[in-house]
């Protein structure tokens, strides 16, 4: 066998195989790559709209107790309205910041924030409820 009688046939040329290889596979590849950019994208904006409610609800605790009554119902008015699209772990999470602000045990009804927690304890109510009929639904299959 001649010296460069291999290169003539494109065996033993490893990068020739893996041509091959792309060009066979090409849209399965590109399939598989797009798959891989979405499901990126899809967790960077569930984190992004986390770390918004976060902020939110941190700008309304604060301009709150600073006496910014007009700008603590805006932001009030958009917490509530994002609250049923909320997971439970952020629902949990508001929970946990707002018991440390006021007293639940203590009727509050002009403070927003003990009106935004006891909205909180409600919703989180509710969901338990939603998932102990599920779960019992679950259990009657079976």
């Amino acid at each position: 066998m001649a010296f460069g009688a291999g290169l003539r046939t494109g065996k033993g040329v490893p990068y020739k195989e893996g041509m091959q290889f792309l060009r066979h596979h090409r849209f399965t590849l590109g399939f598989l790559g797009l798959l891989v950019f979405c499901s990126v994208m899809v967790i960077r904006q569930m984190q992004a709209n986390h770390m918004r409610h976060a902020e939110y609800l941190d700008a309304f605790i604060l301009l709150h107790s600073r006496g910014y009554t007009n700008q603590a119902k805006r932001l009030y008015q958009r917490l509530l309205v994002e609250l049923d699209t909320l997971p439970t772990r952020t629902l949990y999470d508001d929970f946990q910041r707002t018991v440390m602000v006021v007293n639940p045990a203590q009727d509050q009804p002009e403070n927003l924030i003990w009106k935004y927690h006891w909205t909180v304890s409600n919703e989180m109510e509710k969901r338990s409820e939603r998932n102990l009929i599920r779960a019992l639904d679950l259990a009657k299959e079976e």
